[in-house]
């Protein structure tokens, strides 16, 4: 017999070989019918996986994360059934479930996918799937599995199993198709009962751009028509906000091939709106006891070595830089969290003057492979809305605390209200990815854990999540189409003060170590950027917006009256632009509709005589008649309003 933990505690016991599915069964019918996978021992396994042993399990079904995921992924190996059942000498590499969806990369040769081959895979998808088969693991000598691949000629296949180890390698079989795979499938086909294949893309082979490109299919499925259905009107929604085609149409920023892959140009109004943020940001940082820092764009190679990024993330980096002095290597600043730790040791400091709180919008880039960009959110050049605390341990805790506030704060300032905390801890049995004394990660993790729980959150614990120099607490956030974005990070940090030598007198005349903090409420501008505009569909809060009116005059000889207007706007602080041009009334109303500029003022041969304006909101239509002091106020009122949502 076998004793087996459930989430809430609770014991029961088992004969040795029961799977998950029969401990959900015993549970109820209802839950068998429903469950999908399920975690053994923090092992993620199959619902008809043979139990062994004493242990802790979770039973996941389609209103779990990892039960998604292990329809996903097991959707990912029905789509590649497919594809070889058309296309019989395509070579399959790899397939994963991702956040919503899967993909399967394949190598179709000189052939390229059309739309209408699309609906053709989808057909022959859902034909497979109504057949209920079961997908079964199996084990595989290294030897078998070459000799399985090297029968098909397929190079991909046979590269990743010689990185595997001999003993480690599993096949999983269903009908009569049989795939190179590590486990997590929902019971049968017959789960899946919709599906639609999205769209295809370039992906080069394991992410290298020397290596061929393949040939992406995205695809998404459902245990339901109707939600299937759903999906795919948020789908067409999502691809309305698409922060590409926003950022084009309001004339935000721009990428330019001459300057460089995933190096964005910021437009005028783009500026505009990135100078409020920052704007909101430093007043906000400033009450909180922050002081401005600047760092330069690069830094010696050495200084990355001592934090230990270069070992972490050198490949990941530009080419460095190698100057007339022999010896003297320098890199574009990956990180800005070094240059403010030799910021902190420029001179001695006490414990009577920690905190110190250095903040920076600091521009850094990486490296990212061309086929990972995408617009704002993966760039190679980023700016930061950075920070780091050094304190005394017994001021780790509050500290810690204020920064969440301050990350609620930008939030609620923002429409971002529904988010959930992930707290990231390391994973320990891979101590190889992270740096530092075990003893100091368990204080940070905890320190974190303490410190989430005192401030009410609601959180996860990611195990394998950390960064490498320690634990973090990350926020995610779903936007108005309930897509999840990680915004907003906290860490706690006891490597860098000790590979820095970082030091501050105690009470007691002896050097302690401070702790750090790392902070970014934003992450970076240009992701935030991105997922604002998403979120907003470009209609951003008014204390936002770079343009808040727009001065629409009627005909020529209304531009005197119009440029008084504009500038009575501009001495009251409000953001505003005149459209002068020979164009009717009607097209400037439609094109300022298009533009998303929160209100319009029409100025016309009455408006001029009265010295009054007409105003129209924006989605709203007219709002009437107003003298302009009115306006003003009408501003001052709707931003202020905006302001004490977020402050109280």
């Amino acid at each position: 017999m076998i004793e087996i933990r459930f989430p809430d505690q609770s014991l029961r016991t088992y004969a040795e070989g029961t799977t998950p599915f029969k401990i959900a069964q015993g549970i109820s019918e209802g839950l068998a019918r429903n469950v999908l996978s399920a975690k053994f021992n923090d092992q993620v396994v199959e619902a008809s996986t043979p139990l062994l042993e004493d242990g802790n399990i979770q039973l996941f079904t389609w209103n779990d994360d990892l039960g998604k995921n292990a329809f996903w992924h097991s959707s990912a190996h029905v789509l590649a059934q497919a594809i070889l059942a058309l296309y019989p000498n395509a070579k399959l590499t790899i397939g994963p479930a991702i956040e919503k969806g899967f993909y399967y990369d394949v190598d179709f040769g000189t052939h390229s996918i059309t739309e209408k081959e699309l609906k053709d895979i989808e057909k022959k998808f859902l034909e497979f799937a109504r057949q209920k088969f079961e997908f079964k693991m199996r084990s595989a000598s290294k030897q078998e599995a070459l000799d399985f691949y090297h029968k098909d000629e397929n190079p991909y296949k046979v590269e990743l199993i010689e990185n595997l180890e001999d003993g480690t390698i599993t096949f999983c079989d269903h009908a009569d198709f049989t795939d190179l795979c590590r486990g997590g499938h929902i019971p049968h086909t017959g789960f899946i009962k919709a599906v639609k294949l999205l769209n295809v893309a370039g992906a080069y082979w394991r992410g290298d751009e020397k290596n061929k490109q393949l040939t992406r299919v995205y695809g998404i499925s459902f245990p339901k028509q109707k939600e299937l259905t759903e999906y795919l009107e948020l789908f067409e929604e999502a691809k309305k906000r698409d922060h590409r085609k926003l950022g084009k149409e309001l004339e935000l920023f721009t990428f330019s091939q001459k300057v460089g892959q995933g190096l964005p140009l910021w437009l005028p109004k783009g500026a505009a709106l990135r100078e409020r943020l920052e704007s909101f940001l430093k007043a906000a940082q400033k009450k909180a006891g922050y002081e401005q820092v600047i760092s330069p764009h690069i830094g010696n190679k050495e200084l990355y070595m001592t934090s230990g990024h270069y070992e972490k993330y050198g490949e990941d980096s530009f080419q460095p830089i190698e100057t007339p002095a022999e010896g003297e290597t320098f890199l574009l600043k990956p990180m800005n969290c070094p240059h403010h730790c030799e910021i902190y040791n420029t001179r001695p400091w006490s414990y009577k003057e920690l905190p110190k709180r250095y903040a920076e919008f600091g521009t850094v880039y990486r490296y990212e492979q061309s086929g990972e960009l995408h617009g704002l959110t993966r760039v190679r050049g980023f700016t930061q809305d950075d920070a780091h605390i050094f304190c005394t341990p017994d001021q780790l805790d509050q500290e810690f605390k204020n920064v969440i506030d301050l990350v609620l704060y930008v939030f609620g300032s923002l429409g971002f209200d529904n988010f959930q905390a992930q707290v990231s801890i390391r994973d320990p049995t891979k101590p190889e990815k992270y740096i530092g004394d075990t003893a100091n990660w368990e204080k940070a993790e905890q320190a974190i854990i303490d410190a989430a729980q005192e401030k009410g959150l609601d959180f996860v614990i990611e195990k394998g999540e950390a960064a490498f120099y320690g634990p973090k607490l990350d926020f995610m956030v779903k936007d108005a189409l309930g897509r999840k974005w990680q915004l907003g990070t906290i860490q706690v940090d006891y490597n860098l003060p000790e590979r820095f030598d970082l030091t501050y007198k105690g009470s007691d005349n002896e050097l302690h170590r401070p702790i750090m903090i790392h902070r970014a409420p934003f992450g970076s501008l240009e992701r935030f950027v991105a997922i604002l505009l998403e979120h907003t569909g470009g209609n951003f809060p008014l204390w936002l917006a770079p343009t808040q009116v727009n001065l629409l005059s009627v005909s020529e000889k209304h531009e005197k009256y119009a440029q008084k207007v504009l500038n009575f706007l501009e001495n009251n602080e409000i953001r505003g632009s005149l459209d002068n041009r020979n164009e009717t009334i009607g097209k400037k109303i439609r094109e300022a509709e298009l533009s998303k500029v929160p209100f319009m003022l029409i100025l016309g041969e009455k408006e001029a005589e009265l010295k009054n304006v007409s105003v129209r909101k924006h989605r709203k239509g007219d709002v009437g008649a107003m003298s302009l002091e009115s306006f003003a106020e009408l501003i001052e009122k709707e931003v202020s309003e905006s302001i004490s949502k977020f402050e109280n």
